[in-house]
C-alpha cells in the first residue's frame, strides 16, 4: 500500500492552486516560446532559460498538483524539487543579472514567487505525511 498525505482541506487548496498555476505558466510561456515575434516583442527582456524552465516547471506544477490531490505520498517531495530547482535558477537568473545581462524586473518578482509558493507548497505537504504523524506520535 502507497504511503498518503493525510486529508486536509489546506492541502487540496494548495493542489487546485498548482494545477492552476502550472496551466496558467504553460499558457503564458508557451505563448511567448510558440507564438510568434509579436509575442515575444510584447514579453521585453526575456531571458530564454528562464522562460524555458517555467514553462518545462509548468508540467510538473500540474503533475505535483494532481498527486497532492490524489494524496500521494511522493507528491511533497516533487513539490519540494520544484521548489529547490527553481530556487537554483533563480540564483542563475541573480548571476545574468549582476553580470549585465537583459531582465525584466517583473522576472525577479515571478521567480521570487514561484519559489516561495513551492517551497511553502512542500513543506505543507511534508508536515501532513503520514510517517511524520506516526514518529510525533511516537516521540510524545
Amino acid at each position: 500500500m502507497k504511503p498518503m498525505l493525510q486529508r486536509n482541506p489546506w492541502l487540496r487548496g494548495a493542489s487546485v492552486f498548482a494545477v492552476l498555476f502550472g496551466l496558467l505558466t504553460l499558457k503564458e510561456g508557451g505563448t511567448v516560446l510558440f507564438g510568434g515575434a509579436a509575442a515575444r516583442s510584447a514579453a521585453g527582456a526575456y531571458v530564454p532559460f528562464v522562460l524555458w524552465f517555467n514553462f518545462v516547471a509548468g508540467f510538473a506544477y500540474v503533475a505535483a498538483g494532481i498527486a497532492l490531490w490524489r494524496r500521494l505520498g511522493w507528491a511533497a517531495w516533487l513539490a519540494l524539487c520544484i521548489g529547490l530547482v527553481t530556487g537554483l535558477v533563480f540564483a542563475a537568473f541573480g548571476i545574468h543579472v549582476l553580470t549585465g545581462g537583459a531582465y525584466e524586473m517583473r522576472t525577479v518578482g515571478a521567480m521570487a514567487l514561484r519559489t516561495v509558493v513551492w517551497l511553502g507548497i512542500s513543506a505543507l505537504a511534508l508536515r501532513l505525511r503520514p510517517a511524520r504523524a506516526v514518529r510525533l506520535e511516537t516521540t510524545r
